[in-house]
């Protein structure tokens, strides 16, 4: 025959309001990092003038000179030296708008993004017309652009707080060694000789 259970021999019930409490500020700690990470998905890569300016760019060169460009502007926000380029910004201004604003994470995030914009432009042309000279043109470019901004980023690796940042640097360093390897496939650039007159 089975005992009855005996409810004083329990061990005391823990501090519910306590651990209720404890729980809920862990909901909302992870509810705000998670808010954090799909903001900075959603955010938009481009400004509305730089999607206009890419929209008019219609040769792959001066398409991926847009996004070359769009991505120096973000570094000039992340080093903080717009006082250092203001000419360059206030001549940039009219055409291209304000300068982009952002946390650490969501700029490297928008650096990464226009990397991946300009490598599927690339492959897009390629795709269609793989003899296309515009192709090995744009790649070099665009490789010799991310060298700079890798060289740029170097400081912020080392430094960077939270998994946002983390994410947005390896997902831009992806990127960046996506398009320093396809340049590194080029044959070498042939030098145009130059008419005597």
């Amino acid at each position: 025959m089975k005992s009855p259970i005996n409810l004083k021999s329990q061990p005391p019930k823990v501090n519910t309001i306590k651990t209720r409490i404890l729980c809920s500020v862990i909901l909302l700690v992870l509810l705000s990092s998670l808010n954090a990470i799909l903001a900075s998905q959603q955010r938009d890569h481009l400004t509305p003038q730089e999607v206009d300016l890419v929209k008019e760019a219609q040769m792959l060169d001066k398409r991926i000179e847009v996004f070359i460009h769009a991505t120096d502007r973000r570094l000039i926000v992340l080093n903080g030296t717009q006082a250092a380029n203001a000419k360059l910004i206030k001549k940039d201004s009219e055409l291209w708008g304000d300068l982009p604003t952002g946390t650490h994470a969501e700029l490297f995030n928008d650096i990464a993004r226009i990397l991946d914009e300009a490598i599927t432009n690339i492959d897009d042309v390629s795709s269609r017309d793989e003899r296309n000279p515009l192709i090995a043109k744009a790649l070099r470019r665009l490789a010799q652009a991310t060298s700079n901004i890798m060289t740029q980023i170097m400081p912020f690796r080392d430094q960077a707080k939270g998994e946002a940042e983390v994410a947005s640097l390896e997902m831009l360093n992806d990127n960046a060694q996506q398009i320093l390897a396809a340049a590194k496939k080029l044959p070498p650039e042939v030098e145009k000789k130059s008419k005597k007159n």
